[in-house]
């Protein structure tokens, strides 16, 4: 996801009880992200809000046309522990993913966005690396693991995920470690579907702040350059191939299917 679209965010805080604890924020992320912070509390003119709350850190629209809710990352409950304590390895994304018989396989989720899938695989006993291009949004995955990370049942969930802030391409075009890792998981923004009931509010809110994912197909083109087993990416199942790149094997599913490319058996990369 891109960096910023022209919208502004400001970090703020809800009550000003976590006046410091925002300021510890702000003072970690200005130099690397720019974001600038709010002391106050109401009558902000922001078109997004980055807002510290004493429950989690929230994202929240703030336009005069604002779609409303709050978009914040929660591993502990809603559909990510459904998913958990219901779904195991014969779901669609760990078939896609090729989960059989594999012990802690090395995931690399390239476009994390709010970490469900991602969360998904963890649980699976996967090894997950998240990236995440969006400050905004590595900002509110990180906030989401840490607060996972204080339960304790998910410790074993939680140890399997590493956040990183990067745009995927220069990633997968320089890390050391990516010839050990078995698969990369792309789930780009796609555009087709602006005010469907098929989008959800808080991806409308998401797509609102960082805009779609232009790139997506040069970086389907750098992940099947690389050593993994598989390349896996999501889409809709009106959508056509990701940058026109008829893959070797797909799973369907209701409104989604999982396109499955296997980098070696391309020759001309």
């Amino acid at each position: 996801m891109l960096p910023f679209s022209d919208n502004q965010v400001v970090l703020c805080y809800e009550d000003s009880s976590l006046q410091e604890h925002a300021l510890r924020l702000h003072s970690q992320w200005d130099q690397q992200w720019n974001i600038p912070l709010s002391l106050a509390t109401e009558n902000l003119s922001a078109d997004f809000l980055l807002m510290l709350t004493k429950q989690r850190l929230e994202l929240r629209d703030n336009r005069a046309d604002a779609i409303g809710g709050a978009v914040y990352v929660d591993f502990v409950e809603g559909k990510a522990g459904f998913r958990r304590q219901h779904e195991g390895r014969q779901q669609a994304l760990a078939r896609a993913i090729g989960l059989k018989g594999l012990q802690h396989p090395h995931i690399i989720d390239a476009t994390a966005g709010l970490g469900r899938d991602a969360f998904v695989l963890a649980s699976l006993a996967c090894e997950v690396t998240l990236l995440e291009r969006s400050p905004i949004l590595a900002a509110l995955l990180q906030d989401g693991l840490n607060r996972a990370r204080a339960e304790a049942a998910l410790n074993a969930i939680t140890t399997n995920m590493r956040i990183i802030h990067t745009n995927s391409i220069d990633y997968l075009q320089h890390a050391p470690n990516v010839e050990r890792v078995h698969a990369i998981y792309i789930d780009p923004m796609y555009p087709g579907r602006k005010k469907s009931a098929l989008v959800k509010k808080e991806m409308r809110v998401a797509r609102a702040l960082v805009g779609d994912d232009p790139d997506a197909a040069l970086l389907l083109r750098h992940a099947i350059r690389t050593t993994v087993q598989r390349v896996v990416v999501k889409r809709p199942n009106e959508a056509p191939a990701l940058a026109d790149l008829k893959p070797h094997a797909q799973i369907p599913g209701k409104t989604t299917r999982y396109d499955i490319y296997f980098p070696h058996h391309f020759t001309d990369q």
